[in-house]
């Protein structure tokens, strides 16, 4: 047996190679699965509330004009239920007859995108959370707020959000 002497690799060891790469896979992953830091920003609490236009001269207030193209007509937004616009990321419902409201298609608990709406409910693909598309309140967790609210005015029978 002959005595030779093991040599020290030059550069990292593969245990700190390892170990880098690991930890930048777990921040990719944690980015990709979003927050809740929207919950400290003031400009997104608007919850429920709000939201709406009704067919009355032109729709709701602030901003009326501020609107860009048409997203629909009145009477593509079925009574009780409502539409996905996927590329505004926008869900628009009709309550009641001749009242329009809009709230976001990205769900409050990990901001996945939403596109599967049945009858009044929009729900989310990531982890089963559901909304009411009708007031944009949570049916079923795990997100604990509701949808964020939408402006959108109407005018004639266009629908437009603002």
């Amino acid at each position: 047996m002959t005595s030779e002497s093991v040599q020290p690799m030059s550069g990292p060891s593969r245990r700190t190679v390892v170990a880098a790469v690991g930890a930048a896979g777990l921040t990719v992953a944690l980015t990709a699965c979003g927050s809740d830091d929207k919950a400290s920003d003031p400009s997104t609490e608007q919850g429920a509330a709000g939201g709406g236009a009704t067919n009355e001269g032109g729709g709701s207030s602030a901003g009326a004009g501020a609107g860009g193209a048409a997203l629909a007509k009145t009477t593509d937004i079925p009574e009780g239920s409502g539409k996905i616009f996927k590329d505004e990321k926008v869900v628009v419902s009709q309550p009641a007859a001749g009242d329009y409201k809009a709230f976001s298609t990205i769900c409050t608990h990990q901001n996945c995108p939403m596109v599967d709406l049945k009858d009044d409910v929009i729900s989310c693909a990531c982890h089963g959370s559901q909304f009411s598309v009708l007031d944009g309140s949570v049916k079923k967790g795990p997100a604990v707020k509701p949808l964020e609210a939408k402006k959108v005015t109407v005018n004639g029978d266009s629908i437009t959000l603002a």
